[in-house]
């Protein structure tokens, strides 16, 4: 899921980049209004790009899922304030 969401991600920023350097290379000797759209949708998608590759999947770990190791659990659960403090020995 992690590569499929970089993968992404790089699309995007590539896509943003082509935009960007097409409009004031290419486009602007045309249309002057395109060019200024190009770079506002290139403004745009660098933070949409980053939201797309920061969200968690349906199968990926959040951080408060338990991780599977019962001590590491009891530990975190433990400073989270979700268990009384162990009584050992």
């Amino acid at each position: 899921m992690y590569a499929r969401r970089r993968r992404v991600y790089f699309w995007m920023m590539g896509t943003c980049v082509v935009l960007f350097v097409g409009a004031w290379a290419v486009v602007r000797l045309f249309s002057m209004p395109v060019a200024i759209a190009m770079c506002v949708v290139a403004m745009v998608m660098p933070p949409v790009a980053a939201m797309i590759a920061n969200r968690r999947g349906p199968e990926d770990r959040w951080w408060d899922d338990p991780s599977g190791d019962a001590q590491s659990d009891e530990w975190w659960d433990e400073l989270d304030g979700k268990k009384r403090p162990r009584e050992d020995q």
